[in-house]
């Protein structure tokens, strides 16, 4: 798991850089060898859709769709037929502990219930690399080590990486590499060596 820690501005658009939502004014970005920032929009989508996945800090779930829906959501878009996608998604959605909850509307859940929904999501299609921006930052200090502990063991079992953004120095403890920015810019880039093992 890569740690991305912000001091000031920067953050957002490095994200959207790496996922390919801005291209760099200069140099580039690859992921899995793929030089990213040279792929037209229709590529881009193509390759977002098929190699990331991501978690927000605002969930970013459908209202109108039941936590099924929403977390089968990436399946739909790679053709997977719906009764498999559901039952894919169900599956998912025991692991994270919602099996009780899996026709609920995000408007009938707590926040941090639709985060395991968002994190059920943005895993269910087994993408190589998961972009997690803030997905703590609106949650209580018992929920926050949840989802934490969620996202790590998902990105271990299926060789996974991470990258989390966010201002919480906590967070390092699940990381295996920290780079701090500071108004837009690199000033620390260093691995961390703990104990225990993390994605």
């Amino acid at each position: 798991m890569l740690h991305l820690r912000r001091i000031g501005s920067g953050k957002s658009t490095l994200l959207n850089q790496l996922a390919g939502m801005e291209k760099p004014t200069k140099g580039g970005v690859r992921i899995g060898g793929v030089p990213i920032s040279r792929l037209d929009e229709r590529q881009l989508a193509e390759f977002r859709q098929k190699h990331l996945g991501f978690v927000f800090q605002s969930y970013n779930l459908l209202p109108n769709l039941n936590a099924i829906e929403n977390v089968a959501m990436p399946l739909m878009f790679r053709g997977v037929p719906k009764q498999k996608r559901e039952a894919v998604a169900r599956t998912m959605l025991r692991r994270v502990g919602l099996g009780k909850r899996m026709r609920h509307y995000p408007t009938q859940m707590s926040g941090g219930q639709q985060q395991r929904v968002g994190i059920a999501r943005a895993f269910v299609a087994r993408p190589e690399v998961v972009f997690a921006d803030e997905p703590t930052g609106n949650l209580d200090s018992k929920t926050k080590t949840d989802v934490m502990d969620m996202i790590c063991a998902f990105a271990h079992d299926f060789n996974q990486t991470i990258v989390l953004v966010t201002h919480d120095d906590n967070m390092a403890q699940y990381a295996d590499r920290i780079v701090t920015l500071l108004d837009g810019r690199i000033i620390d880039d260093r691995p961390v060596h703990h104990g225990r093992n993390r994605a």
